[in-house]
């Protein structure tokens, strides 16, 4: 039956369909039609939390049936979108973008970083659980999932929990619950840091923790959660203290060349440049006995006391209390629960020794503590020279160790394409309140969905989104697309996009669309080159300026910035490690984005991992207003939109291709500098293999499509008159059993079925001869045939899409590393965050200077790349 008949009316605009109205009779049309406009909204909150479901979950499979090019807006009888009146239609692509672009509001996020971020809520912690179940409640009443008196709390590895995941692809109502995993990790006991003076006696005791101010209401939690190193080992040292700037490899190489011996010694590091846990490790192979690590002002920019501004709460810069805690994990090791790298931390599970954590002690400390203890040091002047103190340091870090149960909130709504699944993620857990780390994020998810599905235990070692991908690994690498991850949605004025190469374009021009939060005539795009408003006369030009000059990380933005601005940038960061994308990028192959406004040289001094990453720092000087929160929520579900448009899926392949030919230069550049001799020809050729097989993949894209679209508007057309016709009706639950979609779409698809949908992998291993049987004694229809083959050649090609990274995993890893098999992405060594294009390549020129290993590396990539390239032409 027709979508006009039987009183349904509808209502366009611009031409183009509108959502149906079903009226029980025209008594009731203002009341239906107020429903109508609810279930609009409904449904526009429902497609979001769809997509960003998996933020400690998988937000299920493409949600086309709201996000589509002839948009379906599904109203279930059962969920918070019944009415009784209203009936499931349709919205065109740009409809849908302009319904969801309308959700959300600074007040709603607002509201959502103080609801979360009141109380501390470290990953393990009592408070951390009550969250999780607050925010499955919240699925649960956002999607119209009955609640049970018994909570939906699954141990990892059990049948439930297992279902749950594996049953995404089978789904056909929205569900929500927790996987419980059990990793090793550990809390802070008691911690001491003094100077002993000659005679054994302490000549200084140092207060440990954070200096709580009341100007600010986050000070009374200054205590709440110790100042200290997650995964940091226990210990209790006493020794010369030395200086060794960032505690970069390159900073212990030259202390090595000048002959200073750091046996026995404590290193003490300023934060910036790599990962802390790569500091504590290179002090620990250097035969430091202990290592602390605390916030120079030197790393600020502009906005610092000597400069005029006054500390935070009062003011703008360092409060010089404050303490940076954070994870000490050998993060470019490998990621998650120490004691089960590769597999999942169930109850009861098998353990290793930890190989990815100190064995050395390490304490966080102030800027007020550091200057004291470098006094210690005659005539200090920051030179990296090996100089001592001349009086012992005690260093004594006691920490409590054991198997701590985590949450991973998680929540799936079911769509038409079955086997293809689009995952967003959110860390929930912090190391005191997180109101921009991860809670800013968090906020910008919840305007997207109304709702928060949340990895835990991130700040220890990315624990919560590695544990899950390490147990569902063969599920993801199949059904799995794309994944998009926010963390921290704002610190500061700059605008940051970073993700795999394939995902660029589709990240840019979402950015491009919407509007810049703060000024007129801008796009969230042109945001990527905003600094600071402080820009007072002590702030500097940045070009040419030294890393001695502006601090480590200002230094590694400016370098990157200038790149940018060069006429062939994609303007897209790479993705190295340090937040929940790693486990799906690294590890799986999966197309990966991040994104967050960050600090700049003139920006406020965001207090990392402090108690006074606050509420109250957010409203005043990280994002007045809350427009920064909501441009990121518009960007990420803009994005999730367009990645689930049909027909095809908007992974750029051939730009990732492109990239891979820079990727190489800079590796012949480092060669040529080091003087390693090798030869690159095979390789070279390996990626022009890559780029035409790419290319040629386009073409067929096109033709694919135009093929598929003329082959559905064929059916169409001959179809209207055989709509009561048993035959058509058996070829029409044919088509929809092949192609993944549910039966209940099926009363109004005929209407837009000249637009193609976006076919599932279910569909990818059928024949004509396997469709012939299951349609029984009749004669299959030879435009139903037509449909077939052309949607089967797309299926094809969404496949190949969609495993295009996948090309990229090697299973025997990165040397030394092997947790890691990206061989074209990966997070430096010695870096932590930042990515190591060419990893294991570049590692055995850069750091192992080995010829042998080199040309070995060289020949492994090659293969992997011609094996790729093989796949794209198959």
């Amino acid at each position: 039956m027709g979508e006009k008949a039987a009183g349904i009316k509808h209502f366009e605009k611009d031409g183009q369909p509108g959502l149906p109205l079903f009226e029980a009779n025209e008594r009731d049309k203002k009341e239906a039609y107020r429903k109508k406009v609810k279930s609009i909204k409904q449904a526009v909150v429902l497609t979001g939390a769809f997509t960003f479901l998996s933020i400690w979950g998988a937000f299920g499979n493409d949600i086309r049936a709201v996000f589509s090019d002839a948009l379906t807006v599904d109203v279930e009888e059962t969920g918070p979108w019944a009415s009784g009146e209203i009936r499931p239609g349709r919205l065109s692509a740009s409809e849908a973008e302009k319904l969801f672009l309308s959700v959300p509001s600074p007040a709603s996020a607002l509201k959502t970083s103080k609801d979360f971020s009141d109380v501390p809520h470290l990953g393990g912690s009592p408070a951390d659980f009550e969250q999780a179940k607050s925010i499955l409640k919240i699925f649960q009443d956002e999607l119209g999932i009955s609640h049970s008196s018994k909570i939906p709390l699954f141990d990892a590895g059990s049948v439930e929990s297992q279902t749950s995941t594996l049953g995404i692809v089978n789904a056909t109502a929205p569900r929500a619950w927790i996987d419980t995993y059990y990793p090793i990790l550990n809390t802070p006991l008691e911690r001491e840091l003094q100077v002993i003076g000659e005679d054994g006696t302490v000549a200084w005791n140092a207060d440990v923790e954070e200096v709580g101010d009341v100007a600010d209401p986050a000070g009374k939690f200054a205590k709440t959660i110790g100042a200290w190193h997650g995964l940091s080992k226990a210990g209790d040292v006493t020794g010369k203290l030395v200086y060794v700037n960032y505690g970069s490899k390159e900073d212990f190489d030259e202390l090595a060349a000048k002959g200073v011996d750091l046996t026995g010694k404590i290193a003490i590091a300023r934060y910036g440049g790599l990962f802390r846990g790569l500091k504590v490790k290179g002090a620990q192979e250097a035969g430091a006995i202990g290592c602390l690590i605390y916030s120079d002002p030197r790393d600020d920019g502009s906005v610092t006391i000597a400069n005029g501004y006054a500390p935070y709460p009062a003011g703008p810069a360092r409060n010089p209390s404050s303490v940076q805690r954070g994870s000490v994990q050998f993060l470019s090791k490998y990621p998650g629960d120490p004691s089960t790298p590769g597999y999942p931390a169930y109850p009861n599970v098998t353990r290793q020794d930890s190989l990815n954590i100190p064995s050395i002690p390490s304490l966080p400390i102030s800027w007020n503590n550091a200057q004291r203890l470098l006094a210690e040091i005659p005539d200090f002047t920051y030179a990296l020279d090996g100089a001592m103190s001349s009086r012992a340091i005690r260093l004594k870090n006691d920490v409590d160790v054991k198997v701590t149960p985590i949450w991973n909130t998680m929540a799936v709504i079911p769509g038409h394409v079955k086997q293809e699944v689009v995952l967003l993620g959110c860390h929930r857990d912090a190391w005191v309140l997180g109101a921009a780390d991860p809670i800013s994020g968090t906020a910008a998810i919840v305007e997207i969905v109304k709702g928060l599905a949340s990895w835990d235990a991130e700040e220890i070692g990315l624990v919560g989104s590695t544990e899950y991908g390490e147990d569902f690994h063969d599920f993801l690498r199949d059904h799995v697309v794309a994944y998009l991850n926010v963390d921290v949605a704002t610190k500061g004025s700059r605008f940051q996009l970073g993700g795999s190469p394939s995902l660029g374009h589709l990240l840019r021009q979402a950015a491009i669309d919407i509007p810049h939060p703060t000024e007129a005539n801008r796009t969230l795009w042109d945001a990527r080159t905003d600094s600071g408003p402080l820009t007072g006369p002590k702030a500097m030009n940045l070009g040419g300026r030294s890393v001695e000059e502006i601090g480590a990380d200002h230094y590694a933005e400016q370098v990157l910035m200038e790149e940018f601005a060069k006429p062939d940038s994609l303007n897209i960061r790479p993705l190295g490690s340090g937040s929940d994308y790693t486990v799906f990028l690294q590890r799986i192959g999966i197309a990966s984005s991040d994104e967050g406004f960050g600090g700049t040289y003139t920006d406020p001094v965001y207090h990392y991992h402090s108690v006074y990453d606050s509420q109250r720092f957010q409203e005043l000087y990280s994002d007045p207003g809350f427009v920064r929160h909501v441009a990121v929520a518009k960007h990420l579900g803009l994005v999730t939109l367009r990645l689930l448009q049909p027909p095809l899926l908007p992974l750029n392949t051939t730009q990732y291709a492109l990239e891979l030919g820079t990727y190489l230069k800079k590796v012949k550049s480092s060669a040529s500098e080091l003087s390693v001799d090798a030869d690159f020809s095979g390789l070279e050729k390996a990626i022009i293999s890559v780029q035409d097989a790419s290319q040629e993949l386009d073409r067929v894209k096109v033709k694919a499509v135009k093929r598929l679209e003329k082959a559905i508007k064929d059916l169409e057309k001959h179809r209207k008159g055989h709509c009561s016709h048993s035959r058509w009706a058996r070829a029409a639950n044919w088509v929809r059993k092949m192609f993944g979609v549910h039966r209940h779409h099926e009363h109004h698809h005929h209407h837009h079925a000249a637009s193609a949908p976006r076919f599932g992998l279910a569909a990818a291993d059928r024949t004509p001869a396997s469709t012939e049987t299951e349609f029984g004694k009749h004669k299959l229809p030879k435009r139903v045939r037509r449909v077939m083959k052309a949607a089967q050649a797309v299926i094809a090609i969404n496949k190949k899409l969609s495993s295009f990274e996948r090309g990229f995993i090697n299973p025997e890893g990165i040397k030394d590393r092997e947790w890691y098999r990206n061989l074209v992405v990966a997070p430096g060594k010695w870096t932590g965050y930042g990515a190591t294009t060419f990893p294991a390549l570049s590692e055995a020129i850069e750091i192992e200077k080995n010829a042998t290993l080199v040309e070995h590396e060289i020949q492994r990539l090659r293969t992997q790349l011609v094996h790729l390239a093989n796949n794209l032409q198959s």
